[in-house]
């Protein structure tokens, strides 16, 4: 099951980045150079994006409609289960409330010259929003990336998600209706991105893709951004869980498997000082795996990814779970509030034994879209703040510049910018 690691060897860190970056290293083999389906795309709009579907699905055109009409989306909403709708509206209200507490402030003030400096805020324009479709079809994935548009004050939400060659998951549709979403589209991979990032006949042009996909949709988006804004380039999906020899070594097993059934690529990693709940996990996710239905999905992660980190003290636990830097982090120990402040590099953080990382995937509030692959370390979670331009307005005064205007110019002499010196000087000589 979980590969075993020892965190008392000789340069363990050293050694555990270099199993952590196999998975990467993978992952890079996994994609494709896609440069030929976004200039494709770009040149031919909606022919070439059907050209793909039709390549990538396999299957022959029926039509050649690839937005969903409102007669369509009024006949899928009636095959969405009401206890279903429920759950939706539920998580749209916490999701909302949680990130309604992210809103910034603009501010401006004036220094002692009467120069006047301001910041504001201000949302994108249009978004697109990619969700994933076949096995990995969540109406999760539309709210959360949908929400902190809305909060943000975004009016032009677009999204798209594969429904071309197969039925829709009705639930999507939901949830995107309930978001406010203007059109949605039944495309999916790169020349999905291709189609947002630059607009068709049919698709709108958007200004930011945010959005979750395969290693295809990954590798598009990084090619496009630049053209576009993008949330991040997000991997499999991970967790790490720090236990104690007083966790439940089922609840453990459980919320390994949780992750391990996203993705082949996904990662589950377990960091503990008791080598007795190593061996008792192992067990218990035996069992487990008999029962799930996407028991080969989650055994072939768990086999070529999963790790079971066995460490001698905390200063080991948060030197590992630093370098890895995981998306998800689970302390199901009873005295987290000692390792908390130390922790630097992670996603999301699951407090207790009673925090499960499903409830951060569904319900709970903060946004389940996470740096991945160790990106923890320098970047965070989508939020509000993505969906906003922050500019700063600038208002200088004749007294400021005559005060501030001398370093200018010993400054931009410096660095040679005779043209930024002259443009300051101008003014401090009176000079029409």
């Amino acid at each position: 099951m979980l590969k075993y690691f020892n965190a008392s060897q000789k340069n363990y860190l050293k050694k555990l980045e270099i199993i952590l970056e196999r998975r990467k290293l993978i992952q890079k083999k996994q994609t494709i150079k896609i440069k030929k389906i976004l200039s494709d795309v770009q040149k031919n709009g909606d022919k070439a994006l059907l050209k793909y579907e039709k390549k990538f699905l396999n299957i022959e055109l029926k039509s050649k409609k690839i937005k969903f009409s409102n007669k369509d989306i009024s006949k899928i909403l009636k095959a969405v289960d009401k206890q279903l709708k429920k759950s939706i509206d539920l998580a749209f209200v916490r999701i909302k409330k949680f990130h309604s507490q992210q809103k910034f402030s603009s501010f401006k003030y004036k220094d002692k010259f009467k120069n006047e400096l301001s910041y504001r805020y201000s949302p994108i324009d249009r978004v697109g929003v990619y969700v994933p479709g076949g096995t990995a079809s969540y109406p999760s994935t539309v709210l959360m990336n949908c929400i902190p548009a809305i909060v943000a004050g975004v009016k032009n939400i677009y999204l798209t998600t594969p429904a071309y060659g197969s039925r829709v998951n009705p639930a999507i549709i939901y949830a995107a209706k309930k978001c406010g979403v203007k059109e949605i589209y039944k495309t999916g991979g790169a020349q999905s991105i291709a189609a947002l990032s630059y607009g068709t006949k049919t698709f709108k042009k958007v200004d930011k893709i945010v959005g979750p996909g395969n290693a295809f949709v990954a590798a598009a988006k990084k090619e496009v951004f630049g053209d576009v804004g993008i949330d991040m380039v997000a991997g499999p999906s991970e967790v790490s869980i720090i236990a104690d020899k007083f966790s439940n070594p089922s609840w453990i097993a459980s919320d390994l498997i949780a992750q391990a059934e996203h993705d082949v690529f996904a990662q589950s990693i377990l960091i503990t000082n008791s080598k007795e709940l190593i061996y008792s996990v192992n067990l218990k996710i035996k069992d487990q795996l008999k029962i799930l239905p996407k028991k080969k999905i989650a055994l072939s992660s768990i086999k070529n990814f999963g790790l079971a980190i066995f460490v001698k003290n905390k200063t080991q636990m948060l030197d590992v779970v630093n370098t890895i830097a995981p998306e998800h982090l689970e302390i199901n120990i009873k005295n987290f509030k000692s390792l908390l402040p130390k922790i630097k590099n992670a996603g999301s953080i699951f407090l207790g034994k009673f925090s499960p990382e499903a409830m951060g995937d569904y319900i709970a509030g903060p946004n389940h879209v996470l740096p991945t692959s160790g990106a923890a370390k320098f970047s965070s979670g989508l939020s509000v703040n993505d969906f906003l331009k922050r500019q700063s307005l600038i208002k200088i005064t004749k007294s400021g510049i005559e005060r501030l205007g001398p370093s200018v110019i010993n400054l931009a002499k410096h660095e040679n910018l005779e043209g930024h010196a002259y443009s300051v000087k101008i003014r401090l000589k009176g000079d029409n």
